[in-house]
């Protein structure tokens, strides 16, 4: 079972693929979580990724696709992944077909969290995220258990300078951009699903459960 998630930025798409990857026992692979370790562990690599993000750049196609390769080697992977956060456009589709090729494998099934964009834009206003383990919360749908604190580690949650409205309509529009040619080359192959993504957490995961029982 190989897995695609896309989603826009705070359409759920993490949470889901926590669900997802716990109940059929498979790796969530997320290129943030990569890029993350890499620069945590002080490597070459992750010391040329930082010179990208410090500066809000995305990271090049040679080091994520490069990543993505090396990570989906591991023996983890010999059930199925999901990948979370690639393709982000249609080179990397394209490259990651190249990566399954040569593994005598293929993706089997994409899927895109579709949500209003006003929804979008209450979801991220209402977040909250910790900076030390990544933990992400919402004021509304998903609260910490003591106000503005971390569950994991107790560190007092922050609220990102970019869950602005004016800044995440731009992502919206840069994301759907970027998108769409990554969903005609996957609905081209007949593996492109859309999920319905203005309800709640549960309601979204049986859609996606309903998919992929149905038809593996």
């Amino acid at each position: 079972m190989r897995i695609i998630l896309l989603g826009t930025p705070g359409g759920g798409k993490g949470t889901q693929a926590k669900l997802i990857c716990e109940h059929y026992g498979i790796p969530h692979i997320s290129t943030g979580d990569i890029f993350r370790r890499k620069i945590k562990e002080g490597t070459t690599e992750g010391k040329e990724i930082s010179t990208y993000t410090e500066k809000g750049q995305l990271v090049p196609d040679r080091l994520t696709i490069g990543l993505v390769d090396e990570r989906l080697k591991n023996d983890d992977c010999q059930k199925g992944f999901l990948l979370d956060g690639f393709p982000r456009d249609k080179k990397q589709a394209e490259a990651l077909d190249q990566i399954m090729k040569a593994k005598n494998e293929q993706i089997n099934f994409v899927f895109l969290i579709d949500v209003p964009k006003e929804i979008i834009v209450e979801r991220i206003m209402g977040r909250r995220v910790c900076p030390k383990c990544g933990e992400s919360y919402h004021i509304k749908y998903n609260p910490p258990k003591v106000t503005g604190e971390c569950d994991v580690c107790g560190t007092p949650l922050i609220h990102r300078a970019d869950d602005q409205e004016e800044i995440i309509l731009d992502r919206l529009a840069i994301y759907n951009q970027t998108t769409e040619p990554i969903l005609e080359f996957y609905r081209n192959k007949g593996i492109l699903h859309k999920i319905k993504g203005d309800g709640g957490i549960q309601d979204i995961f049986s859609q996606i459960v309903t998919i992929l029982d149905g038809v593996k």
